[in-house]
């Protein structure tokens, strides 16, 4: 850690600009229609031009889960870098929404008020203030008048009122769109009847799913909350277990969800992990009879012209025919098989290195083209949620058919001839069919893709099966055993047949809360915790609430459009705000805005399944005409991960962590921000080493003495080392180095200026951050030795200096200010609005060129000579140099090579 003499009384800037923003609101985003005050800095750099009437620019943070161990340093790098194109874009006179928010239901939380008995919302409110206290001090530019919280019941609300648009929709796959559910031409003759059918085709529906069962956390886990078998929070063991569960039809939108990655700007990576959880697939779905039974096994495949080497089936044990089919020889071995994988995760079930491992059930199925009974088997690497729960195996073409055939002693045959010199069996490329023909039909010979065709129209002609497209995407697991959660706006009612049905609550009734209660587990016979607050459950009417609560992706899936309009009470967000500000209201220069938030930065462990599910939110509600544009996020970036100085990711266990609030206390926030920029790209994952920041710690001090007078600062340290009470006072006294004046600057002085604007302003165009600041350090290093220091200049380079390191560039900024005060200049505008500065690019060309010299091609002395001179000039010149001379007298130049502004070479001999 550095100690002694500061390098600059950051201590005392840092709280002054942060009071100052926070009481000027500096960063306030205004929506269409909103009045400016005149005194507001946004009106000052604006004037009377409506904020509507500026080209918007949105930037968004992935905002946090505040949990009770507060920030480490890997938190503030993606802030930091969405804060500096913000303050960047703000200059550069656009529009600009920065806003922050809380993530903040959650089951840490949740698990704490079962420990402890304490309400989850004063653990969260508690965090979230630690989490806000430790962002504000970092000088994030952020509009705090928006700030959303997914606990409060003003927000909740409207995350249960999309709920109801979901239940209350259905896809047409007519249109490719979600619908309203009345759309629906209903079957049936009864009420009944009808109101089964709605259900069977709402967007959110009930469904008996197989699901992870926590006992310890009492809770259904998603996939992603399960690691090795056991929960990710607190590591205890899962089980599999069919539960009723609230489901979302996330499938239905899967072709448009793959579609339109084509129309954002985002990785092609990231692009790819989405496209392969969605896991298009074309092929075939191919009927298998069951033997000696009227029941049939449907299979999809992608390879359908290899059906003629289907030696055996296997299902999944979820199966819902497993125990239909099971032989009572077998049952015990089945049985005990399903116990074993039902402790096993999807991952580990399908992980390609595990030893192959499953069961016979003791039942035979008729292959469809070859007439023979093939055994049927289960076995783990087989999921119940892909395709249809069961295959075909065909060993001779599949690497997982092969390997499990060869172990439990299958046939194995050849259907696919690959090209010469390699072998047929685990070929899995494309060939030529071979034994591949019965009466009626014959693919031998046939290429790969046309043998697909042939068999495909032959089963579709015989009924035996059909093209289809399928998908690994499954519908969305949405209901949790939870209290802390949003209770979902649904009450079950009771029929005529005595059977269950559920029914939504209308919007009016909405927020629907949860209730109070002294403890927070389920109940004795596994009920969610809800169900213990009986009042609350049972409803005059006879009716029960429902006692399950939404996931936390819920609040998370909608966020952005909350932050623009947060405060509404009417409407989730208003059409004319969310038409600006996702860019489908306003021309830009003439060219449409970005549809959609411009820019979107957060860690790449939310790269599938939060970004999927908001485009899916997004998608409903674009069809269901609340929101203007068909993607939520134009352009999306995933900042790489800070590791521990021991190169580990930070976590308490490893002792590792590195608190923000030790290196603002330490070195000031702005050295903070500008080490997590310089680190690096920002995609990049980088070791945390707190001498870099003492190293840009040392050049912002730097930059301090640039503009202060160095005996002034003497003074202002001793006094305040007297008297620490003082120090605001003190620092008012600072007074501005001499060699800063209004003066007309040197070529030399603009040339260095127009140089570090160039390449700043290009690399915060491209986020190229450490560039940037290595570009502001070589100005500071050439302006360390002008002897006058034109203020002009100076003030150009704090608008450059400040995106980066805002406290200290508002402090100079405002001594420049005194400076042109006392020179009769008028009142001070804010440095976040300064505009920008353009380069000159005509500052930029050379007068003179330096061209190396060679005789006989090595290096003998360098020349300089006029940009434009002609190559008999650097001839001329280069004969005369005073170190070539002793290379050419006395020989003879047999030539001189002269390639014009680059290179003179003399060749001499003798």
């Amino acid at each position: 850690m550095a100690v002694g003499r500061r390098q600059y009384p950051f201590h005392l800037i840092e709280p002054k600009w942060q009071q100052h923003w926070e009481a000027q609101q500096s960063f306030r985003a205004w929506n269409p229609g909103e009045a400016v005050p005149a005194n507001h800095p946004f009106a000052q750099r604006h004037g009377a031009t409506p904020p509507e009437q500026l080209p918007k620019y949105y930037i968004l943070d992935m905002f946090p889960y505040p949990s009770g161990a507060g920030l480490h340093v890997g938190h503030p790098e993606g802030y930091t870098a969405t804060d500096i194109l913000a303050r960047y874009q703000r200059a550069r006179g656009l529009h600009v929404l920065h806003p922050m928010g809380w993530d903040a239901f959650g089951l840490p939380a949740e698990q704490y008020a079962i420990k402890t008995g304490q309400h989850p919302r004063t653990t969260t409110e508690k965090n979230i203030a630690t989490f806000k206290r430790q962002i504000k001090s970092l000088g994030f530019s952020y509009d705090w008048t928006r700030e959303v919280n997914t606990t409060d019941p003003d927000y909740f609300k409207w995350s249960q009122w999309i709920f109801l648009k979901l239940y209350n929709s259905w896809f047409n796959p007519a249109t490719e769109r979600g619908e309203p559910i009345e759309t629906l031409q209903c079957s049936g003759s009864t009420e009944a009847e009808k109101r089964t059918f709605r259900d069977s085709n709402r967007l959110a529906y009930v469904s008996e799913a197989p699901v992870w069962w926590c006992e310890q956390l009492g809770t259904v886990l998603a996939n992603e909350e399960v690691v090795d078998g056991k929960s990710e929070v607190g590591g205890f063991p899962v089980v599999r277990k069919p539960m009723r569960q609230w489901m979302l039809r996330i499938t239905s939108y899967a072709e448009r969800l793959l579609k339109d990655l084509d129309t954002i700007d985002w990785s092609h990576s990231l692009k790819e992990m989405q496209r392969n959880w969605i896991g298009r697939s074309e092929g075939a779905e191919v009927d298998f009879p069951v033997a000696d039974s009227t029941d049939k096994l449907r299979v999809f495949t992608t390879r359908p012209d290899t059906l003629f080497g289907a030696t055996y089936m296997v299902l999944a044990p979820e199966h819902r025919l497993v125990d239909k089919i099971t032989s009572p020889a077998q049952r015990a071995a089945v049985e005990d098989y399903k116990v074993q994988v039902g402790r096993k995760s999807d991952l580990e079930r399908t992980e390609l290195a595990k030893e192959k491992s499953g069961v016979f059930i003791g039942a035979y199925a008729l292959n469809p083209v070859t007439g023979q009974r093939i055994p049927i088997w289960i076995a783990d690497y087989v999921l119940i949620s892909y395709g249809t729960g069961a295959i075909m195996a065909v060993p001779g073409h599949d690497t997982r058919d092969y390997e499990f055939a060869t172990k439990f002693k299958l046939p194995i045959v050849q259907v696919v001839q690959p090209p010469a010199g390699t072998d047929w069996q685990g070929f899995v490329e494309d060939g030529v069919a071979v034994n591949s023909a019965n009466a009626e039909i014959s693919l031998n010979g046939l290429s790969t893709p046309e043998a697909k065709r042939k068999i495909t129209a032959w089963l579709e002609a015989k009924g035996l099966g059909k093209k289809t497209i399928n998908y690994k995407l499954r519908d969305w697991l949405f209901s949790r055993q939870r209290y802390w959660g949003e209770p979902f706006p649904i009450v079950w009612k009771q029929g005529p047949d005595g059977q269950p049905y559920h029914e939504a609550l209308p919007e009016s009734a909405l927020p629907i809360l949860p209730p109070p209660l002294d403890d927070y587990k389920p109940t004795p016979d596994g009920q969610p915790p809800l169900a213990r607050a009986q009042d609350w459950v049972n409803l005059p009417d006879g009716s029960k609430r429902e006692t399950n609560t939404m996931p936390q992706w819920a609040g998370r899936c909608w966020y952005y459009l909350r932050y623009l309009d947060p405060k509404n009470p009417n409407r989730f967000v208003d059409p004319t705000a969310e038409k600006y500000w996702m860019g489908t209201s306003q021309k830009d220069q003439g060219k449409a805005a970005t549809a959609g938030v411009d820019l979107y930065v957060g860690g790449t462990e939310h790269a599938v399944l939060h970004l999927l599910y908001a485009r899916f939110w997004h998608k409903v509600l674009f069809d269901l005409g609340y929101v203007s544009t068909s993607e939520p996020f134009n352009k999306l970036v995933n900042q790489g991960l800070i590791l521990g100085e021991d190169a580990q990711k930070m976590s308490k266990a490893r002792g590792n962590v590195v608190n923000p609030d030790d290196m603002v206390r330490e070195f000031g926030a702005d050295s903070l921000r500008l080490y997590e920029m310089f680190m690096g790209p920002l995609e990049m994952t980088k070791p945390w080493n707190t001498r870099g920041v003492e190293g840009v710690y040392r050049f912002l001090g730097r930059v301090w003495r640039l503009f202060v007078d160095e005996a002034s600062e003497t003074e202002f340290e001793q006094s305040e080392t007297a008297d620490p009470q003082q120090g605001v006072a003190l620092l008012e006294k600072l007074r501005l180095h001499a060699a800063i004046a209004e003066a007309e600057p040197t070529a030399a002085q603009l040339k260095t200026l127009h140089a570090t604007i160039k390449k700043v302003t290009e690399d915060l165009d491209g986020m190229r951050f450490n560039t940037a600041i290595s570009a502001l350090m070589v100005f500071v290093n050439e302006a360390m030795t002008w002897p006058n220091r034109p203020l002009r200049v100076l003030r150009d380079f704090l608008v450059l200096l400040q995106p980066f390191a805002p406290h200290l560039a508002e402090e100079l900024s405002q001594r420049l200010h005194d400076l042109s005060l006392r020179k009769g200049a008028g009142r001070a505008q804010a440095l976040s609005y300064f505009p920008w500065p353009s380069f000159d690019a005509s500052l930029l060309v050379e007068s003179t060129l330096e061209i190396p010299v060679q005789v006989n091609g090595k290096l003998r002395d360098v020349i300089q000579v006029a940009a434009e001179a002609p190559p008999a000039d650097m001839e001329s010149t280069a004969l005369k140099a005073e170190k070539v001379q002793p290379f050419i007298a006395g020989k003879t130049i047999k030539k001189v090579i002269v390639i014009p502004k680059k290179l003179v070479n003399i060749v001499v001999a003798g």
